[in-house]
């Protein structure tokens, strides 16, 4: 077997620790990521609410009555920030694709910029619907 260095091999970030910094960077990328999966959940409950509202009145009451409660508008507001956050992500990485804004400091403000961007524009949701 061949005598390998493991020493002076990079570490993994799922190693988020002693091993590994957290680089904005690859906060953001995870954050897509997670993003995707909630934007999943979403359409679900979307899809719920219009097969309840084809089905029966009580069933469309309970999914209604759900999401116009509070945890509804809270779940709104957080599935608003969430396809901000994933449309803004794609974006970036279309301005990678092209080759532009590599650099890391460049990228470490646009992962910055996407957090700042999905929360305004979530707001901005919020207050025009």
């Amino acid at each position: 077997m061949a005598d390998v260095n493991r020493g002076n091999r990079p570490l993994s970030p799922f190693m988020i620790g002693p091993y590994y910094r957290p680089q904005m960077t690859s906060i953001s990328s995870i954050m897509v990521r997670i993003t995707a999966i909630a934007a999943l959940i979403l359409a679900v409950l979307v899809v719920w609410w219009l097969l309840a509202a084809a089905t029966s009145d009580s069933a469309f009451a309970f999914i209604d009555g759900l999401l116009r409660s509070w945890l509804g508008d809270l779940l709104m507001l957080g599935g608003a920030w969430t396809l901000w956050y994933h449309m803004l992500g794609r974006l970036r990485h279309v301005i990678w694709d092209f080759g532009y804004c590599l650099e890391v400091a460049i990228s470490e403000k646009m992962g910055m910029g996407m957090f700042i961007g999905a929360t305004v524009l979530a707001v901005l949701t919020i207050l025009v619907v």
